[in-house]
């Protein structure tokens, strides 16, 4: 820990921390569940500094009739990283997700941790960086748009580097611009 991190500790002053988060639906109204659960993020974990556009990408590693719309989001929080996923799973329950054993499945929302600071954190429950957001690019080109330049800490590359040698062969298509409210905070 910097001194600074321990001067304000001592003072019981929170430290913020930068979190990258993915979100997605492919259920109900989709474009509203993002809204929605924009606004739950805002409320309950931390202000919403950075929002990529959104992007509407296939299913990735099952079959749906449904597309998904996906996007990133730069949160700042003074959550540690088991009480953010606390209120993720909070806020899924919430808007309506079930979770069930196959986590790849159809659903009205899901939110990633993507990247929390430059931590890992790899414990049972939760692992961060996402295992598999390299791997991804509905993933990697809305964090891309809003934090091309952050470097994910296990694989020491830039999130531009990574998608630009990412395999996914999956289609990612900017979502209409009569939708781009839910890019804007």
């Amino acid at each position: 820990m910097v001194l600074l991190e321990l001067i304000l500790l001592n003072y019981n002053i929170p430290i913020m921390k930068k979190v990258f988060l993915g979100l997605g639906s492919n259920l109900g109204d989709r474009a509203k569940n993002l809204d929605e659960a924009k606004i739950r993020i805002e409320t309950s974990i931390g202000k919403i500094v950075a929002a990529s556009s959104v992007y509407q990408t296939e299913p990735w590693g099952f079959k749906s009739e449904n597309d998904f719309l996906n996007m990133a989001i730069c949160v700042e929080t003074n959550l540690n990283p088991s009480g953010l996923l606390g209120r993720i799973l909070m806020i899924e329950s919430e808007m309506g997700r079930i979770r069930c054993e196959d986590q790849l499945s159809s659903r009205e929302i899901d939110i990633d941790i993507l990247l929390y600071d430059n931590e890992i954190v790899n414990e049972a429950a939760l692992i961060i960086p996402h295992p598999r957001m390299h791997e991804r690019k509905f993933v990697l080109v809305p964090l891309c748009e809003i934090g091309s330049e952050v470097v994910h800490p296990v694989m020491n590359q830039t999130i531009e580097s990574l998608l630009k040698s990412c395999t996914d062969s999956s289609k990612v298509i900017r979502y209409p611009q009569s939708y781009s409210s839910l890019s804007q905070k």
